[in-house]
């Protein structure tokens, strides 16, 4: 008996370290390959299977240099504005929600860009604690092994953006007919809009969506004209 435990105890250690380095190679190669497949896009296909639809996966990896420099500052604005300060985890901003929600006001998240680049690319979409740890364990493990710029370059690439459109170019293409390096100010704003909840709203709506993408051109303006990665962000508009 005592040395089966034994054993079982040198095989739990044994899938912990294949685990641990598997997870590290994976970043590794995620920090220079485009990501082609995310769980979230599987899952989606699914949901489109059970619904009576055709599944269908439109993406189109784009590199860095070849994405609209509005569309990195629009994202930034909406979503994560202390993006080139922080190590992965925005403090303040989850202490606010935390707050938020304990007062029974509607739920917000204070999730930064770099976690959603690690749930999307590494894991499923789900509010447990498991899910939320291995989600806090990839965000250190991307924000060791990447670039800012890497970070955000794969997270215009595989974010969901409409009902089975997936990153930057295949919405720039889905919404306005041109290639994502030629995205306004305005439609760069207005997909940055809808990333909250890209299966309901288009980025040519109005009501909320309207007043969300005014809210983030003039977070833009404050930012300038290109996001610049090695200085902190500022801006003196608060949503």
């Amino acid at each position: 008996m005592k040395w089966s435990i034994k054993k079982a105890k040198r095989f739990l250690l044994k899938v912990i370290l294949y685990c641990f380095v598997g997870s590290i190679v994976w970043v590794l190669l995620y920090a220079v390959l485009p990501v082609p497949l995310t769980p979230l896009m599987v899952i989606r296909c699914a949901e489109q299977i059970s619904e009576g639809e055709k599944p269908g996966i439109y993406k189109d990896w784009v590199s860095y240099n070849n994405i609209s420099p509005n569309l990195p500052i629009a994202a930034v604005a909406a979503e994560d504005q202390r993006f080139t300060e922080h190590f992965g985890f925005d403090i303040e901003s989850m202490k606010k929600a935390y707050k938020s929600n304990k007062r029974g006001k509607k739920i917000r998240g204070g999730s930064t860009i770099s976690q959603q680049v690690a749930k999307n690319a590494f894991l499923w979409p789900s509010r447990t604690y498991l899910r939320k740890g291995m989600e806090a364990y990839f965000t250190v493990l991307i924000e060791l092994f990447w670039t800012k710029k890497r970070i955000m370059t794969v997270y215009l690439n595989i974010i969901e953006m409409g009902n089975g459109v997936y990153g930057c170019e295949a919405a720039s293409q889905y919404y306005f007919k041109k290639d994502a390096k030629d995205l306004s100010r305005e439609q760069a704003a207005g997909i940055a809009a809808i990333l909250p909840c890209p299966l309901k709203y288009s980025p040519m709506d109005g009501g909320y969506v309207g007043r969300r993408r005014s809210w983030i051109l003039r977070q833009m303006r404050n930012l300038g004209g290109e996001l610049n990665y090695n200085e902190p962000i500022t801006t003196d508009d608060k949503k």
